[in-house]
Order: structure tokens, then sequence, then C-alpha cells
């Protein structure tokens, strides 16, 4: 019977053939954490000239320093070797893009299921929301000047990363 996934499990089996990463022991060894967006366009390590195992990746809509990602940050700061964050939003962003409530007309139209109930923290000024996460991560108790912190936004069209905090 075939599965939806067959082509990324082929895909899988090629990578597994020559995986070098086995014994690593899962700390950042170039120190650095990044949270970004999870657009597609976004390759996180190949931006900034990093290779698997080098960097920790957190990723979700908008690439916001939300309370789950704070959690992660301060397991990486205090346990896997982070020094540096990049707080990364990028360019043409679809939750920079509209507001909360034009984005849940969309995907309750999308979906048609009512989705008003949902909270998706949509960026109405995203250079402002780069300065505030940046804020917000220093500030942590637990991160506070264990790790330097930034605050960027990457041109989905040219590559390029601008530090905007």
């Amino acid at each position: 019977m075939e599965s939806p996934f067959d082509d990324l499990l082929a895909h899988n089996r090629e990578f597994a053939s020559s995986f070098d990463l086995q014994g690593f022991d899962g700390v950042a060894k170039a120190g650095v954490a990044m949270v970004t967006c999870m657009d597609s366009r976004i390759d996180p390590l190949g931006m900034i000239g990093l290779v698997p195992g080098d960097a920790k990746i957190l990723r979700n809509p908008g690439g916001r320093a939300t309370e789950r990602t704070l959690v992660a940050l301060v397991l990486g700061v205090n346990l896997l070797n982070v020094d540096r964050v990049l707080l990364v939003q990028h360019t043409r962003c679809a939750m920079a893009s509209k507001s909360e409530r034009e984005l849940l007309m969309d995907i309750s139209a999308a979906a048609g299921v009512d989705a008003s109930w949902l909270d998706l923290g949509a960026i109405e000024q995203q250079r402002l929301s780069i300065i505030e996460d940046v804020h917000r991560v220093r500030s942590h108790p637990l991160i506070g000047d264990r790790a330097q912190v930034g605050g960027f936004l990457y041109n989905v069209d040219s590559g390029l990363l601008e530090q905007v905090a």
C-alpha cells in the first residue's frame, strides 16, 4: 500500500546512507540559536554559513519570541552552549501582511470552519515587533546577559539579513 510519505522516506534513506552526526552531543557547536519563521523560503543555517550541529533552530509563524520559544532559548542558553541568539523575521511574511482579523477570516474561509477563536499573533509593525522581541529575550531572568541577542529582518528576495536591533 502506498503512503503519501513514500517519496520523503526514500529521500531519508539516501540521507541516512551518508549520515555523519551520530554520537553528537546536541549542543550548539557555534553557540548560536535562531528563532525564525516557518516560511519555506528561509534556510536558517545556510543564510549564516552554518551546518547541522552548529545551531539550535526554532521556527514558528512570524519568527516570534513566544512563551514556548523562550523556554527553548532558556534551555539553549543554560544547557546547550548557546551564547548568541538571532531573532529573524522576514520580508513578505504572511503574518505581517494582513491584520489578525483578516488572517482569521482567510483561515475560516479556507477551512470552512470558524477560526475566530484562534490567536495567530499577526504582526502589525514588523520592525517594532523585532525590537520588542529582542527586549523580551534580553530581559528574561534566565537568559539576561548570558547571551548576546540581535533582531534581524531577512529579505527573501535578496537573501540579505539586516540588523534591526
